[in-house]
């Protein structure tokens, strides 16, 4: 199977520091199955051109195969089309002979990274199930102009028809790293299969290689089922990641507008939260919607605080809170007491569960009802805390706001905000519910007729109230 990129940028020949591969070699690359040869058939300052050429080794594809993988037929895994065809393993050797430039790194040239080119790219031969509609409607909306031809079953039977094998050419103009990012999702989607497991590793994959165009690829919804290989449970959890603002989930110390105070609200709620659960006692704690890790970084200060976890939806946010914490060089002990989870707070999930306490700071605004429903029984009834901290904004406050018009919420992304009493309802019916106990207290400065800015509830398991009211009792 042969990939070919041409790039025409002056000088082309910058392709090559791009792709860190020197053009007067060939570079031989080991894949799991077999060998990918990179190459230059021509190099000027006009015209370059790379290819990467696939030797797949078909008995050592059968040996690695635990069995079929689908169910055409019994033989599948000894006669296929595998070791011929642009597919998942294409995939994986852009990945490993380009990974460089696929992380947007380029050590002679790096201000070439962010450099629009203009690339010609072609796949003989590519499998398209769904055929060309397909094609177009993975390409066309991230601006590639198409070529296809589709490959007779057989060109001395022409009666047997079309395969589903087609010469690819696209043509764009766009940096290198949006250029792979586009071949190493959206082959396999093609394909509509892929050679290894799928697990939630998967998840990871896709979003980080798909980041800056994905969310708003009108045809995500078809590109995450087919890039997962169709299983249903990996696809909503992608989906519901692709379907949130990148805010969602993360503290958000920037809703606009907010009052100038000395002290930061986000700061004034961060550092109520952090109260709370010293005076919970919890030696515990998972910070519910981490964002870029600023709580987290006041828990580790505290010595009460032995395991804390940071779960959010946004990968990118995970990234920044641990270049911001320092997770690498922090010494050995300080690095077991953290550790950080990406994860929906809509699926149940275990890595949450058996811990003293919960926080969510500026977080269930940002669901809408189906959501906060779920997250409801997922914390209250499956993680279950002893203790569990919330923090909301308070609408009655927005009155406040000079530049607010009336009706209007602090964020683009906020799906409600409560008043004192509704919040109050809200929590009132998860304390009965889930045999909770809850007090409401305001963070930062009140105002006698609005309340505080931001609204707070501290949930505490009856379970442990009881026992400790046994335990005081018996000590008298």
């Amino acid at each position: 199977m042969l990939l070919t990129i041409t790039c025409t940028h002056q000088p082309a020949s910058d392709l090559s520091y791009l792709l860190h591969k020197h053009p007067g070699k060939v570079h031989d690359i080991e894949i799991s199955t077999g060998v990918a040869h990179v190459f230059y058939p021509e190099v000027s300052s006009a015209r370059c051109t790379i290819c990467l050429l696939l030797d797949i080794d078909p008995v050592a594809l059968v040996r690695r195969s635990s069995g079929p993988r689908g169910n055409d037929f019994a033989l599948e895994q000894y006669v296929n089309d595998r070791p011929y065809v642009a597919s998942s393993f294409m995939s994986a050797a852009i990945a490993k002979a380009f990974s460089t430039a696929m992380n947007g790194r380029c050590k002679d040239k790096p201000e070439l990274v962010a450099v629009p080119m203009p690339f010609e790219v072609e796949i003989a031969a590519i499998p398209v199930r769904g055929g060309e509609a397909v094609v177009k409607e993975l390409f066309e909306p991230l601006g590639y102009t198409i070529i296809l031809q589709r490959h007779p079953v057989d060109p001395q039977f022409p009666e047997w028809g079309e395969s589903r094998y087609f010469t690819l050419r696209l043509k764009n103009t766009l940096t290198v790293q949006q250029l792979l990012s586009h071949l190493y999702i959206l082959i396999p989607v093609c394909d509509n299969d892929k050679h290894y497991w799928i697990g939630q590793h998967e998840i990871e994959k896709l979003l980080e290689k798909g980041k800056d165009w994905l969310p708003a690829h009108p045809a995500k919804e078809f590109i995450t089922m087919r890039y997962l290989k169709h299983q249903r449970s990996l696809a909503n959890q992608a989906m519901e990641i692709l379907l949130q603002d990148e805010t969602t989930g993360s503290a958000t110390e920037d809703d606009n507008p907010e009052p100038e105070q000395k002290e930061r609200v986000h700061d004034l709620r961060l550092q109520a939260v952090r109260d709370e659960l010293l005076q919970a006692n919890a030696k515990t704690v998972v910070d519910l919607g981490c964002g870029e890790g600023k709580l987290l970084r006041l828990l580790m200060a505290e010595k009460q605080f032995e395991q804390v976890l940071g779960m959010d939806v946004s990968y990118r946010s995970l990234e920044i809170a641990k270049d911001k914490l320092k997770l690498d060089k922090l010494p050995t002990a300080q690095r077991k007491r953290i550790e950080l989870i990406q994860g929906s707070l809509t699926y149940r999930d275990k890595r949450i569960e058996g811990f003293d306490a919960a926080a969510l700071v500026e977080v269930i605004e940002h669901l809408d009802e189906p959501q906060l429903a779920a997250l409801e029984k997922i914390i209250f009834k499956y993680a279950k805390p002893v203790d569990v901290v919330i923090t909301t904004p308070n609408a009655e406050y927005n009155t406040k706001f000079d530049g607010l018009p009336a009706g209007e919420m602090r964020h683009a992304d906020h799906r409600f905000e409560w008043t004192r009493a509704e919040f109050q309802q809200w929590g009132n019916r998860i304390a009965e519910q889930y045999n909770y106990s809850v007090v409401y207290k305001p963070v930062g400065e009140e105002d006698p007729g609005v309340g505080a800015l931001t609204q707070m509830a501290v949930f505490t398991t009856k379970q442990m109230i009881i026992g400790m009211n046994r335990f005081l009792s018996y000590g008298k």
